[in-house]
């Protein structure tokens, strides 16, 4: 998903003396969550398999624009534990249930759950299906959306829950088959392949059905009367010969093309990054002024805003399916496993269309727009897990989407490149995972595993607690014998209201011939001393001159501290 803010696209000689240093007791290195923890919260008495719904639509196209439809819906199930009866999310305001069937034979609906009794007491293993019938009020739930023409869903984080029965939570990923009953004139999009279109009179019924399981949330209509439609066809990346289609559907008067353009190179990258493509369709359909986002990444079939046809918009919806869809958040806490993933990967397809400046100038602005807007709150918040958040601090654009950015990029400055892109591949291509849900605990098990050396100091600084270095540096050069020159560096980090950040650092010299050189250090205390010995005179010294520690405030002064 994305926020409606969008971004613009566009070694020598040294010696070593010594370094001593002052260690901060107060630094803690409590781990806030388990895997144990996540997957608690993530476990229910059943697991759903399939939801196959028809929805009546047909009345929902013309002024005076009525939110209302009929619909019935099959939910198969497998049981996890011995149960009578299971409970389902369904908002009383937005839905009313008229009846249930097959195994269901009574119902209550009450503070927006569904609990139906089933015929007998089913046990683990048992798979069980129920029928609900149930109508959509007419009402503006901010989930189903029907206006000029229009008629959609917008389902995240938990608004599936509004438009059908089911357990609206990330972790519970089940196959999607849906028929929907329009006016003839309406294109009709959904989640997976269209598997037939049946035209009655002025009526056309269309018929989705999906291969892979995905998340409530990620499920979508998204139609309009008139809709234009252009299908173009992306040919696997390993197996060329084979293709899948890309539907874009658009307003008249709106062009797709440029992306229509770039959306298989865009594909062939993300698949050479991340694995082959792993769908069965990509869809795209930019939507009218009631869509809330800018984007949201509903698996194969990805909503726009009005005109959004942005290369960059499209490349972190799109970057989705393999983080998000693919392997889907285990609980909310984890939601920047999706969202600050997508955001990286902006960056990357920058790289790879513009070169290293597009992808520094990238991370620069969402840097900056993180150091302006921090709320003050961490990345990784265990209690999400349980309690679902706000939408406004779930989707926090500063934190979870820009920070969480900025971090996967220093991930990579600490890895490098090469160990940095086999985590990305190997965490989102692990059968254990694919299809299915990730906690945090399992991307930082796979880099440990991958790096060879603990990053829990990484990960814990970054992750789990809130904020940032601000550093406060301070330097001296002095003349050391008849023709060496020592350098004396001090590092000092004075932030408040979070822990000290341990990192590697790049230092560059400047002398006084105009040569440079980069010193590489390890800073893993508050206050920190470094003394260097050169053959030739340095002028000034820069901290991180590349700025690879994106997430800092910092003041390096000459000659201001004694040593």
């Amino acid at each position: 998903m994305k926020l409606i803010r969008f971004l613009s696209l566009i070694i020598a000689l040294f010696f070593f003396v010594g370094l001593r240093g002052q260690d901060d007791n107060s630094r803690s290195s409590i781990r806030l969550t388990t895997t144990d923890t996540a997957h608690f919260y993530m476990k229910h008495s059943y697991d759903v398999l399939k939801y196959n719904l028809f929805i009546d639509l047909y009345n929902c196209y013309q002024s005076p624009y009525s939110t209302y439809f009929s619909a019935n819906e099959l939910i198969t199930f497998k049981v996890d534990s011995v149960l009578s009866s299971i409970r389902l999310n369904a908002v009383n305001s937005s839905i009313q249930i008229d009846s249930v069937g097959l195994a269901g034979i009574s119902f209550s609906h009450v503070a927006d759950s569904l609990i139906i009794r089933l015929n007998q007491t089913y046990q683990l293993g048992n798979i069980v299906s129920v029928k609900v019938f149930y109508k959509h009020k007419n009402t503006a739930d901010h989930a189903l959306f029907s206006s000029e023409g229009f008629v959609f869903t917008d389902s995240p984080p938990e608004n599936a829950r509004k438009w059908l029965p089911c357990w609206d939570r990330p972790s519970d990923k089940a196959l999607l088959e849906l028929t929907a009953k329009v006016p003839s004139k309406v294109k009709f999009g959904s989640n997976g392949s269209l598997a037939d279109s049946l035209i009655k009179g002025d009526t056309i019924f269309y018929h989705w059905v999906s291969k892979d399981p995905m998340a409530t949330y990620l499920m979508t209509m998204t139609s309009m009367i008139g809709f234009s439609l252009d299908i173009v066809y992306w040919h696997k990346l390993y197996h060329p010969s084979d293709s899948i289609p890309v539907r874009f559907y658009f307003q008249k008067g709106q062009h797709p093309d440029s992306i229509e353009h770039i959306i298989g190179s865009m594909t062939d990258f993300f698949s050479s990054l991340f694995g082959e493509y792993p769908f069965e369709k990509i869809g795209f359909a930019t939507l009218n002024g009631s869509f809330p986002w800018g984007g949201m990444e509903n698996q194969t079939m990805i909503n726009l805003t009005t005109n959004g046809w942005h290369e960059g918009l499209v490349a972190h919806e799109f970057s989705h399916h393999w983080f998000g869809d693919l392997v889907t958040c285990g609980t909310w806490a984890d939601i920047w496993l999706n969202e600050s993933f997508a955001s990286y990967c902006e960056s990357l397809w920058l790289e790879h269309r513009v070169g290293e400046s597009g992808y520094r100038n990238h991370l620069d602005q969402q840097a900056d727009y993180y150091l302006a807007k921090n709320p003050g709150f961490a990345i990784y918040n265990p209690l999400w897990a349980i309690q679902t958040p706000d939408v406004n601090l779930l989707y926090n654009s500063a934190v979870i989407y820009d920070k969480g950015a900025c971090v996967l990029h220093q991930l990579r400055y600490v890895m490098g490149d090469s160990s940095f892109f086999k985590l990305l591949k190997d965490y989102v291509t692990d059968s254990n995972l694919t299809f299915k849900n990730a906690v945090t605990d399992d991307f930082i098990s796979r880099a440990k595993k991958i790096n060879g050396t603990s990053l829990d100091w990484f990960f814990n600084e970054w992750l789990f607690h809130p904020n940032h270095p601000v550093y406060s540096n301070s330097y001296e050069i002095q003349k050391y014998s008849e023709s060496n020159w020592m350098l004396k560096l001090r590092i000092f980090q004075k932030q408040t209201n979070t822990v000290y950040f341990k990192m590697p650092v790049q230092l560059k010299v400047v002398f006084s011939d105009s040569s440079e050189n980069i010193l590489n250090v390890m800073n893993d205390k508050i206050d920190q001393f470094y003394q260097f010995v050169f053959t030739k005179q340095p002028i000034y010294l820069v901290f991180d001159p590349y700025r690879n520690i994106l997430l800092k405030s910092e003041s390096t002064i000459p000659g201001t501290e004694p040593f």
